[in-house]
């Protein structure tokens, strides 16, 4: 990242809370989205951090209320980063928006649309020690603007593209071709991955994550040949334990 230093373990105790795991975890970084009871369940099966968006945020306040009390129910079920979106008309607003967030946690990561008043907040951020992610890019000229105001992430948008019948991982493509080789750069995160499909092609482009509702991640473990040779595995499984050759094995109340 810009103006990261590496100590010798590889990680800087001053990075953020996602390029320290970056660091030190496995990739790439499949996000979750989604109600906070939901990701109760499947963030720790996996889940890389929670990210948000306006939209989302909007329905999830209408269910449990004021947005701070929302990001609060985030932070709660995890110790993940958390990726809160926020909005603004100049980079001042953007700023004081930004702080009351960062505020409540060292977990937070802040997300700002692609706009002119979010670069001088990217840089401000970033100067802060504060990571973020750009969001709503669409175009190469648009990642490159955003990677050299700071911003940590660079977040093309893929599925608006397959609904107008183009390729919808172009431009994580073209972001990780140009950004390819450059030793402090942003991440590309796919973002609005709504489906398998996509998921794997963004994967397969080479983004160093994908940003999914905790559905798609649980439908991204689905394969019918998983589920005939995993039916086969347990069946044989049971066998053993109905022919009592599984003792001392602890098998589970009511498994027969």
């Amino acid at each position: 990242m810009a103006g990261m230093a590496i100590t010798a373990n590889g990680v800087d105790a001053e990075a953020g809370p996602v390029t320290r795991a970056r660091l030190t975890e496995r990739g790439p970084a499949i996000w979750l989205a989604g109600d906070p009871e939901d990701l109760k369940v499947w963030l720790p099966r996996g889940g890389y951090g929670i990210v948000t968006n306006t939209v989302v945020l909007d329905d999830m306040t209408q269910k449990y209320g004021q947005l701070t009390e929302v990001v609060r129910r985030y932070l709660d079920i995890t110790d993940k980063p958390v990726v809160v979106e926020i909005d603004g008309h100049t980079t001042a607003e953007l700023l004081d928006v930004a702080h009351v967030f960062t505020a409540m946690s060292e977990q937070i990561v802040i997300k700002i649309p692609c706009a002119a008043q979010g670069l001088e907040a990217f840089a401000a951020l970033a100067a802060e020690g504060v990571e973020t992610f750009c969001t709503t890019t669409f175009n190469l000229t648009q990642a490159a603007v955003v990677a050299q105001a700071g911003a940590t992430h660079i977040l093309p948008f893929c599925e608006p593209y397959k609904a107008v019948g183009v390729d919808p991982v172009w431009h994580v493509r073209e972001c990780v071709d140009m950004l390819e080789g450059w030793e402090q750069r942003p991440y590309v995160t796919a973002a609005l991955v709504r489906s398998v499909d996509v998921a794997n092609a963004a994967l397969q482009a080479g983004a160093d994550g994908i940003i999914v509702f905790w559905e798609v991640f649980r439908d991204m473990l689905h394969s019918p040949l998983t589920d005939e040779w995993n039916a086969t595995f347990l069946e044989r499984w049971e066998k053993m334990h109905q022919a009592g050759l599984l003792h001392g094995v602890p098998v589970a109340e009511g498994a027969h």
